[in-house]
């Protein structure tokens, strides 16, 4: 399996300079994850399939849907890619390099060390990032684009103001600009970090989500929290995983949510109310 990946490996640094790899070949590896593996829950939620595991039980108009797609295109071209291109420079600085051999997937030698270590980092910086964001001026003026998807589907992930892009993109990109780690570590942990934000944003709580087998691991079922309500003071910030909520107590309405339904206080199709420490949310 090595020498298969070495074989394609040594294929595309030879066809393709270090320039076009790190930029062209990134953006439409981006690409390609994100839309096959975010297009499916448009056609779950317009088809009615799986709908016991959808979270909420509104629907986005196909116009909603539409619309969220074109203007993904127009910030992925006009803002992801521009930023590509002018940050290689400082990944190539700081030690990226694309030649083999390969890196280990081992833990004792780096790509899965660097994997971990990017994780951790990034939702340090993302979750100062987006509680910041949900102070009252900058929600209104740049966070609330993201927000107009109160029923979020994959694709809403990568949905928001280009300000925010910049601002919340500097959290994934942090760790390996700092490390200049292979261009192949590079690539796993934006495909890690893209299946993840997709999921989150699903809409849908499955048996088999990542959240029901990893601790402290967020989740549709968490984020979805945070976009229901709302106001600026909604919690449930992370990213991935969850410490950085647990230890700062902004998650405290989530688990009061999740305490209530596990006792079985809220009955189906009952209208209910329940205050968390932010706000009043009705379903």
């Amino acid at each position: 399996m090595a020498s298969i990946v070495e074989s394609g490996w040594q294929y595309l640094i030879t066809q393709f300079s270090d320039f076009q790899l790190a930029c062209l070949g990134s953006f439409f590896l981006h690409e390609g994850v994100f839309f096959l593996s975010g297009l499916p829950f448009i056609w779950l939620e317009r088809a009615g399939w799986m709908s016991k595991y959808k979270i909420q039980a509104k629907n986005n108009s196909p116009a909603a849907q539409e619309r969220c797609i074109v203007r993904l295109l127009v910030y992925h071209f006009g803002v992801n890619l521009p930023v590509m291109l002018f940050s290689y420079p400082v990944f190539r600085y700081m030690g990226m390099r694309s030649s083999l051999p390969l890196p280990s997937w081992y833990f004792q030698e780096s790509s899965s060390n660097s994997i971990i270590f990017y994780f951790i980092l990034e939702d340090f910086i993302f979750y100062w990032g987006h509680r910041i964001l949900h102070t009252k001026w900058l929600y209104k003026h740049v966070h609330s684009v993201h927000h107009e998807y109160a029923t979020p589907f994959g694709l809403t992930s990568e949905y928001a103001h280009p300000a925010e892009i910049l601002f919340l993109g500097f959290a994934t990109i942090f760790g390996p600009a700092i490390t200049g780690p292979h261009l192949i570590t590079l690539w796993l942990w934006m495909v890690l970090r893209v299946l993840e934000t997709v999921e989150a944003h699903s809409g849908y709580h499955f048996p088999w989500s990542p959240s029901n087998f990893f601790p402290f691991y967020g989740g549709a079922d968490f984020h979805d929290y945070h976009h229901r309500l709302l106001y600026t003071k909604s919690g449930n910030y992370a990213s991935t995983f969850t410490y950085m909520d647990r230890i700062f107590g902004t998650d405290e309405g989530y688990r009061k949510l999740k305490a209530l339904k596990n006792t079985g206080v809220e009955e189906s199709g009952e209208k209910k109310t329940i205050r968390t420490n932010y706000w009043e949310y009705s379903e």
